[in-house]
C-alpha cells in the first residue's frame, strides 16, 4: 500500500466551492452578474488571484461565462457542462416525462428529510425564494426560473444529506432545463403558475412544521400535477 501525503485545500479550491454553493443555492441566478474579482476577494478575505483562479474553473466547467467588455456572467444551464450529467446524456434528449420521474424520487425524498431536518437558515432560504416567485408572478404574471430552480435546490440541502446534496448538483442542469421548460409552457395559462406557487408554499409550510409525510405528499402532488398538465395539452 502506498500512501500519498495530505495536502491542504488550497484557497482558491475553497473561493470555488463558496461560489458554486451560491449559485446552487440561488443566490447567484443563470444570467446574473456576479460581483466582480475585487469585490469577492475582500468578502471572502482572499487574494484576488485566489479568486480569479476559481472563476477560471467555474468558466471551464461552464458554470460561470465572461463576456467582453461587460463581465462575469453565471451560465443558463444546457447539459453540456464538464463533469455534469449532460456529457453522458444531452438534456434535448430527455423528455419532461423522464425529468419528472427522477425528480420524483429525488425531491419527494428531499421533501421528507428536510421536513425533520431544515434549520432556520434553511428556511429562509425557502421563503426567499417564494417571496421572489409572489413577486414575479404578481409584477409580470411569470414565475422565475431562477427562483423556482433556488426554492428545490433549498429543499435538497435542507435535508443534510451529501450523497443526495451531491446528485441534486449534478441534476442540477436538468433541474433549471425542466423547470423551464414546465413554466414557459404556462406563461399563458396564469391559473395554473398561480397553482404552481401554492404547490411551493404547501411544500414550504410541511416543512416548516416538521411534518415529513405530508412534505413528501406535497411534493408529489406538484410534480404529478406537472406531469398531468403536459399529458392533458
Amino acid at each position: 500500500m502506498v500512501l500519498k501525503p495530505i495536502k491542504p485545500k488550497r484557497i482558491s479550491d475553497q473561493v470555488f466551492e463558496q461560489i458554486r454553493e451560491l449559485i446552487y443555492k440561488g443566490e447567484f441566478k443563470p444570467g446574473q452578474q456576479i460581483p466582480p474579482e475585487r469585490e469577492l476577494a475582500d468578502s471572502m478575505s482572499v487574494s484576488r488571484t485566489s479568486v480569479r483562479n476559481a472563476i477560471e474553473k467555474m468558466v471551464g466547467m461552464g458554470l460561470l461565462e465572461h463576456r467582453q467588455g461587460q463581465g462575469t456572467f453565471v451560465s443558463l444551464p444546457d447539459g453540456q457542462r464538464s463533469g455534469s450529467l449532460g456529457i453522458s446524456m444531452s438534456i434535448e434528449e430527455a423528455s419532461i416525462d423522464d425529468l419528472l420521474e427522477v425528480r420524483m424520487g429525488l425531491e419527494c425524498n428531499s421533501a421528507f428529510l428536510a421536513a425533520k431536518r431544515a434549520g432556520q437558515t434553511d428556511l429562509l432560504a425557502m421563503e426567499k425564494c417564494l417571496i421572489e416567485m409572489e413577486t414575479d408572478l404578481q409584477e409580470t404574471e411569470r414565475i422565475g426560473i431562477g427562483s423556482d430552480t433556488a426554492f428545490h435546490m433549498a429543499v435538497t440541502f435542507a435535508t443534510k444529506n451529501p450523497v443526495l446534496i451531491h446528485l441534486m448538483r449534478n441534476f442540477y442542469d436538468f433541474l433549471f432545463v425542466g423547470i423551464k421548460k414546465n413554466l414557459t409552457h404556462m406563461y399563458d395559462d396564469p391559473g395554473s403558475l398561480a397553482d404552481i406557487l401554492n404547490h411551493h408554499r404547501s411544500v414550504f409550510e410541511c416543512i416548516r412544521n416538521r411534518e415529513p409525510e405530508k412534505a413528501f405528499e406535497a411534493m408529489r402532488e406538484h410534480i404529478i400535477y406537472v406531469k398531468e398538465y403536459f399529458h392533458s395539452r
